[in-house]
């Protein structure tokens, strides 16, 4: 078989398995704990000034 040559047990092959669902991984969802945190940084006034100083320069 040449390259690019078409190759239907192949193709068949491959949509069998792109189509088959593997919905096991719903089964058992890991339960976290914990907190989250953010710095919620610069008020947007602060932020705009910093854009506007860097779009200058």
């Amino acid at each position: 078989m040449s390259m690019g040559a078409y190759d239907e047990a192949e193709h068949e092959r491959r949509e069998q398995k792109t189509s088959a669902v593997d919905a096991d991984f719903d089964a058992e969802r890991p339960e976290y704990s914990g907190s989250l945190t953010y710095d919620s940084g610069d008020s947007a006034e602060a932020l705009l000034d910093k854009f506007q100083e860097m779009k200058g320069e």
